[in-house]
């Protein structure tokens, strides 16, 4: 094989590490980016945050720092003089009292933060441990009681059958009854909140109606209907229900409306967790019938260049501290211009969307217009890339609420005058004609599709479908009411 030298000229992106910076500030969120510029603080002795009273403090002369005392109505302050003259001491007044725990802990309360001291949620588990340690248990029954806890679930249903708890505690009481077992069940039933630890949705509805006091109305036949006809409730069948049960329509309706009451997952309602806290990055508001956008300031601390370490650098010595300190001073020039580019970037896309979204902010998402990152990408003259990290994880408070940006882009499909419709919008009308419904006669996929055709809409009946699953909303048979 002969060898021989080609040239061959192509091009190639490469991107530098400025690029790279500025692509990875882009796509943080505003905690992420918090985090992030306060390791760069941290790492970057060029850095510091440009706090107000230091700025006023520098910027301000000497003559204005040395102010003159104010004179009073007992003459100058400088008269005054450092030490007054007094007839008693500090212990004859107050004595040597050594400080208590409580004065100690506020005192600590006030030096440290308050959201430190947050209680954590409570969870469904410790609930129900707490209500066992009140109630009177033999060391037995409180071994039991506490495997049955273990055991419950979030939605507050046994994870396991109580044979298979009771065959888990045999390995440590080997004289234990089934019995035994099944009667500290019944008293953990009886905890709050109602209906915890059944053993399935017949069970925890059975529990609660046991827990009403007998005056309550239709509580036996309630009883009876989840016993036995639990199918038939769920699906609808109110003909076998009312012939079953012999009751009327209007009968049927307060049984129903007795178990309507009623939790079938009691679990949900302790709340296990936190609040979750969403930080805007733009505000969005209505300011003489035009809707301006503004970045919010307060998402990330306001950064400048340490002028004392950056005079410190000399342009012809090329030492190791010298040089290591022009290197801190490139990265943190690249840092704060990548910052003011991730904050125009923001504030252009959001305008971007405010500007073609107006119709939603004024009347809602049955207004929301069609919108795709390229139609964004072209009017603001970026990548589509580029769009989408901005759209991810970031915010804007509105009149309306706050919304994540990729909320406002959605598809389309065509109406009768050759227009486009959202997505987002067919979705608002599928909701508004669902709440409207006769609860005795909701609207099929077909008749919803019939509707949306009337104003123009084309959408087919397996779309309607597919958009009602996921808005979950039931299907009309399972969403039939008698009220």
């Amino acid at each position: 094989m002969k060898q021989s030298l080609q040239l061959r000229v192509g091009q190639r992106l490469t991107m530098t590490p400025q690029l790279q910076l500025a692509i990875r500030l882009l796509q943080l969120s505003t905690l992420e980016l918090k985090q992030e510029i306060q390791q760069t603080l941290e790492s970057n002795m060029m850095l510091e945050i440009a706090e107000d009273d230091v700025i006023v403090s520098e910027n301000c002369s000497e003559d204005d720092k040395a102010e003159k005392p104010e004179p009073t109505s007992e003459g100058s302050q400088s008269d005054i003089p450092n030490e007054l003259p007094i007839d008693t001491s500090w212990d004859d007044i107050y004595g040597t009292v050594q400080p208590t725990l409580g004065s100690s802990a506020s005192t600590a309360v006030s030096s440290k933060d308050f959201e430190t001291y947050r209680s954590n949620p409570q969870t469904l588990i410790d609930h129900l441990l707490w209500q066992m340690e009140l109630a009177r248990f033999s060391d037995q029954d409180r071994a039991i009681a506490t495997a049955i806890i273990d055991a419950v679930n979030a939605d507050g249903y046994l994870a396991m059958p109580i044979e298979e708890i009771y065959q888990g505690l045999l390995n440590q009481m080997e004289e234990l009854e089934f019995e035994e077992v099944d009667a500290v069940l019944h008293r953990v039933q009886n905890f709050d909140p109602p209906g915890i630890a059944a053993k399935n949705p017949t069970d925890c509805l059975k529990i609660q109606l046991s827990q009403l006091p007998d005056e309550v109305m239709w509580k036996d036949t309630a009883m009876k209907l989840v016993t036995d006809f639990l199918d038939d409730l769920g699906s609808h069948n109110h003909a076998k229900l009312k012939r079953s049960l012999r009751l009327n329509e209007q009968q049927l309706s307060e049984v129903v409306v007795l178990i309507r009451s009623l939790n079938p997952k009691p679990g949900n309602s302790i709340d296990t967790l936190e609040p979750q806290y969403l930080i805007p990055d733009v505000f969005v508001s209505k300011v003489k019938r035009a809707w301006q956008v503004s970045l919010n300031t307060e998402t990330a601390p306001r950064l400048r260049i340490n002028s004392y370490y950056s005079s410190l650098i000399k342009r012809a010595d090329n030492s190791h501290d010298n040089t290591f300190m022009k290197n801190h001073l490139q990265e943190a020039r690249w840092f704060l211009k990548s910052l003011q580019s991730r904050n125009e970037t923001l504030l252009k896309v959001a305008r971007c969307i405010v500007d073609r979204q107006t119709a939603f902010f004024e009347h809602g998402p049955i207004a929301m217009k069609p919108m795709i990152l390229r139609d964004v990408a072209a009017e603001v003259e970026m990548h589509e890339s580029t769009i989408s990290r901005v759209s991810t994880q970031k915010y804007m408070r509105t009149p309306r609420g706050i919304y994540e940006f990729k909320y406002f882009f959605s598809s389309h499909v065509s109406t009768d005058t050759g227009g486009e419709c959202s997505s987002t919008a067919i979705r608002a009308f599928i909701q508004e004609l669902v709440n409207n419904e006769p609860p005795a006669k909701p609207l099929s996929d077909q008749k919803i599709s019939s509707k949306l055709q009337d104003r123009g809409i084309k959408v087919a009946r397996r779309t309607i479908a597919k958009y009602r699953e996921s808005m979950a909303i039931l299907p009309s048979n399972e969403r039939k009411r008698l009220l």
